[in-house]
Parts: C-alpha cells; sequence; structure tokens
C-alpha cells in the first residue's frame, strides 16, 4: 500500500496552521493546529465525503490538554479581574498607589501562569502523523516542560505572550519604587508596560494568523476566532491604556488618566471574558 500524500492546506509566511493527507485508500484526514492542540482531534473524512468523524488523541493527551486548559483559562478570568479591580481603584480613588500596585501586580502573577501553562499546552499537544494503514491519527509525545520551536506559529505566538506577561512584571515590580523621577517613571514602568502591550499585539496577530489560516478575517461560528479576536481587542486596549499613561516631564502628569485607567479596566475585562470562553473550548 502507497503512503498517504500531504500538501499543505493553510498558513501564513512560513507557518503551516492546516495540513490535508490524501490517503492511499481513498478519503482524506486534515490536521489543524489549533484544533488540534485545544480539542485533541484530527478530520477524517472517507472517500467521497463531505464530512466525516475524527481521530481522537489517547486518553493521556486528553487528559493533559483538559487540565492545563482549565489552568490557563481560569488564570487568565482571575489575572483580567485582579487588573480590572485595580484600574477600578486608580480610577475612582479609593485607595492609594501601593494598593493598587499590590492588585495589580497579584493579577500579573496569574497572567504570568497563564501564559506559562498555554505554553506548555502548546509543547505537549498531540502532534500529527500517519498510521503505518494510511489512517490520519495524534501521537502524544513525552511530557517536556520546554521546547524551541519558532517555526510553529502556535509555540511562537504563545511564547511570544508569554514574554509579554514577563516584561508586564517587571513593570509591576517597578511600580513598587518610591521618590522616582518623571525620567525614571517613563524609563522603568512606562517603557516595559508598553513593550509588554506591543508584544501581546504580536502574540494575538499570530492567534489570528492560526485560526484563520492566513490573512485574519470574520469567523462568527468558530469558539477558537472568538476567543482569539476578544483577547486581541483587549491587547487593543491595553495599548491605548500604555500610551495614555506616558508622564509628560514639563508637568508630571499623564497625557491622559481616565483613558489609562477605562483602557486598563476594559482590556483585562476582555481578558477574563476570553479566558471563560477558553473554559468552553476543551478537548
Amino acid at each position: 500500500m502507497g503512503q498517504p500524500e500531504q500538501r499543505a492546506e493553510g498558513g501564513v509566511g512560513p507557518f503551516t496552521t492546516r495540513l490535508t493527507w490524501d490517503l492511499s485508500g481513498g478519503g482524506s484526514a486534515v490536521w489543524e493546529s489549533r484544533l488540534a492542540r485545544r480539542r485533541g482531534v484530527l478530520a477524517v473524512r472517507p472517500p467521497g465525503a463531505a464530512a466525516g468523524g475524527h481521530s481522537r488523541a489517547d486518553a493521556v493527551a486528553v487528559t493533559r490538554l483538559a487540565r492545563l486548559n482549565v489552568i490557563a483559562a481560569v488564570a487568565f478570568v482571575i489575572g483580567g479581574a485582579l487588573f480590572a479591580a485595580g484600574a477600578a481603584v486608580a480610577q475612582f480613588g479609593s485607595g492609594d498607589a501601593t494598593e493598587c500596585a499590590s492588585i495589580y501586580f497579584a493579577g500579573g502573577l496569574f497572567f504570568n501562569t497563564g501564559g506559562y501553562v498555554s505554553l506548555l499546552q502548546v509543547i505537549n499537544a498531540p502532534r500529527h502523523a500517519v498510521g503505518v494503514g494510511g489512517e490520519g491519527r495524534l501521537v502524544t509525545l513525552p511530557w517536556r516542560w520546554w521546547s524551541y520551536e519558532p517555526m510553529r506559529v502556535d509555540w511562537l505566538g504563545v511564547f511570544v505572550l508569554f514574554a509579554g506577561t514577563l516584561v508586564f512584571a517587571v513593570a509591576l515590580l517597578d511600580s513598587f519604587l518610591q521618590g522616582l523621577s518623571v525620567q525614571r517613571v517613563n524609563r522603568l514602568i512606562w517603557a516595559p508596560d508598553v513593550v509588554g502591550c506591543v508584544l501581546f499585539l504580536v502574540s494575538g496577530q499570530l492567534a489570528l494568523a492560526e485560526v484563520c489560516h492566513g490573512r485574519p478575517r470574520v469567523r462568527p461560528r468558530d469558539l477558537g476566532w472568538w476567543i482569539v479576536a476578544v483577547n486581541q481587542l483587549g491587547s487593543v486596549l491595553f495599548m491605548l491604556s500604555a500610551l495614555a499613561a506616558f508622564t509628560r516631564p514639563a508637568t508630571g502628569s499623564l497625557v491622559n488618566a481616565d483613558l489609562a485607567n477605562w483602557g486598563t479596566l476594559a482590556g483585562a475585562l476582555c481578558f477574563s471574558l476570553g479566558g471563560l470562553l477558553q473554559l468552553f473550548e476543551h478537548p
């Protein structure tokens, strides 16, 4: 029996997000990166059929994906809620700067957790393979805590997200410093905040490319698209908030304190909503 023929179906640039195998016995097997790593399935279509069943990952992979998905989702829900609470405290003046910084820092820890667990989910997701009999399937690899796979769009997108959470952590730690000059505030707090927002935006764009298999477009029936779109909206709001939080050297005041606080609050709620939706995108 001949080997199944593999051909790329979708992607952007050097990244492949969808593969189709023309099986030697007829029909096809379709792998999509997000579908495989989030739900642990690979579509198998019999000859002459427009749609078919699914080849599912084994119990070990499904258990991994389910646990990691819940941890990451809950971490983003709580982290977003804490960021929203910190912004509300800052906007309505019910606490001092240290209290706001403490709430933000706690939220940042949950964002760090969600980012790393999301990376673990990508690293340990079942990989696509083709069986000896020509049947598409998913293979579970040994558990790993780290990998370096920059040519995978899902790995790169989540790695950039995790890096963004770490940069945010730098800004959040520096926000506890007292007696800083305006120049040092902008250098130690504002600049890392902007860098973190840029990384979040890049991560969101990569996630859109993955879920859309190329050029971003609206996919209202795809839960994965809604999760990515809501998170990207949160990233945009975070960036607007960060730009508005620049401290003017001449006056020592923010460019727009209201926009900084409300942008953070709305963006944080987007990430909480994205985490909540992620709970439904499970194996």
